[in-house]
């Protein structure tokens, strides 16, 4: 396995992981918030069970995700030190900040975490708030440096002069990040919602249909049917993006690989690279040209237009957009029908098998819209780590050893993984101390 390879793998490879963990740490605290609020304005104690369960997952994901973050950050220097050495410059304001949203983050779990029966309930509720505001900070960040890899404004006075670089404008000035930064984010929570609304609907199969099961698939789903129905919204925008700076991941995408006026939105389908053919395609005529541009005599740039040494991995690309939209038309569907039968059971849904079912294989959808979302971003990008300024073979580090490293960190992030995985079973919702916690808090 050659260098460049090894090293396209061990991100990915850990990049995929840690995203899992960055997403809870994003999704989770917002979830606590609304059990805990809603306790506060009910006094219901399953709300409260829920937030204390919550808490708990939510201090979990953050080790978790600091522990996978901080290899994560390690492997940039490892494994690109070229694109570090050309790009830190640029990047670097954006880690920068994302640390003391680190920071802030780790206090107020804490905080969270050990102030029940020692802060009164509702200053305790408000010290949940700045880890949802950190973690949500935190993804936002470490996006604005992806979408300056996307779009690396100011790159030629950054080659030419350096010292005279703004690192904050041209990070925090790209028009590409404000998009990205809202679509990844709704990704999170929508991710994060599903999950938990397969791990309660599982439960509630095997007959555990109380209040907090209830209650924990209502707001869920409240928070994942919003971000569902924002998520096409901001994709389109992206979509739209990527077709005025990025051409060729459009292409790729959309597997066009003619320049057309009123090109065909494809749908499904396997593209040859060799022959620039489609199988299995269903077209809708001028559908990609009027999503790309509003007009649907408008002109897409094909592949034809680009160098074959610059094209992107097509079919990896166009597979992962298609699993991507279609995971996120089935979260709507899955919400939809939850909805429908809660108002046509009036608070008895747990009893619909078939729904709880369709929740629990819509479990991942979230997940997988997630990963393959940025395998679209990435992949989509290639053979440039920097979009047009530096190629990813430009940037791996010489080393003959990634190889080693490679193993190492799969090894870690599975461990990473496994361990995340036994501590959130061994979570329940305790009752032991509710009681006091009300009465204590509230004096």
């Amino acid at each position: 396995m050659s260098n460049l390879l090894a090293a396209r793998f061990q991100m990915a490879f850990s990049l995929g992981f840690h995203m899992i963990f960055a997403a809870l740490g994003v999704g989770m605290p917002l979830l606590l918030l609304i059990a805990e609020g809603l306790w506060l304005r009910t006094r219901r104690p399953h709300y409260l069970k829920l937030a204390k369960t919550w808490g708990k997952a939510t201090g979990l994901t953050f080790a978790i995700g600091a522990v996978s973050g901080t290899a994560l950050s390690f492997e940039l220097g490892l494994l690109w030190p070229a694109f570090m050495g050309f790009a830190g410059i640029a990047v670097g304001p954006a880690f920068t900040v994302e640390g003391f949203a680190f920071f802030t983050e780790a206090i107020f779990i804490g905080l969270y975490l050990y102030g029940w029966k020692r802060l009164s309930p509702l200053a305790h509720w408000l010290t949940g708030i700045p880890v949802a505001i950190a973690g949500a900070a935190s993804s936002v960040l470490v996006v604005a440096a992806d979408a300056w890899m996307q779009n690396p404004l100011g790159a030629d006075l950054l080659k030419a002069n350096p010292a005279a670089v703004d690192p904050a404008g041209i990070l925090f000035g790209n028009p590409t990040w404000p998009i990205m930064a809202i679509h990844s984010t709704l990704a999170t929570y929508a991710a994060t919602a599903f999950a938990v609304a397969g791990v309660y609907a599982w439960g509630a199969l095997r007959g555990k249909k109380d209040a907090v099961r209830r209650s924990a698939l209502r707001i869920v789903l409240v928070v994942g049917t919003l971000a569902a129905a924002l998520m096409p919204i901001t994709g389109d925008r992206s979509a739209k993006y990527a077709a005025r700076f990025q051409p060729a991941k459009l292409a790729a995408m959309e597997s066009q690989f003619q320049t057309e006026k009123g090109a065909p939105l494809r749908i499904g389908g396997w593209p040859d690279p060799e022959t620039g053919e489609v199988r299995y395609a269903i077209e809708l005529p001028k559908g990609l040209s009027f999503l790309a541009f509003g007009d649907f005599n408008a002109e897409v740039k094909g592949l034809d237009q680009f160098p074959r040494q610059d094209w992107p991995n097509v079919p990896v690309t166009h597979v992962s957009f298609q699993l991507m939209v279609a995971a996120g038309i089935l979260m709507l569907a899955a919400v939809a029908w939850y909805w429908y039968v809660a108002w046509k059971r009036r608070g008895r849904e747990l009893d619909n098998d078939l729904l709880l079912r369709i929740l629990i294989g819509a479990s991942p959808l979230g997940f997988l819209a997630l990963e393959t979302g940025w395998i679209v971003t990435e992949v989509g990008r290639q053979p440039w780590i920097l979009y047009n300024v530096m190629r990813t073979s430009e940037a791996v580090t010489p080393n003959p050893h990634v190889l080693s490293t490679l193993v190492g960190f799969v090894a870690l992030y599975l461990l990473l993984g496994l361990t995340l995985v036994w501590l959130l079973r061994r979570l329940s919702h305790d009752e032991d101390g509710l009681e006091a916690y009300g009465e204590g808090a509230a004096s």
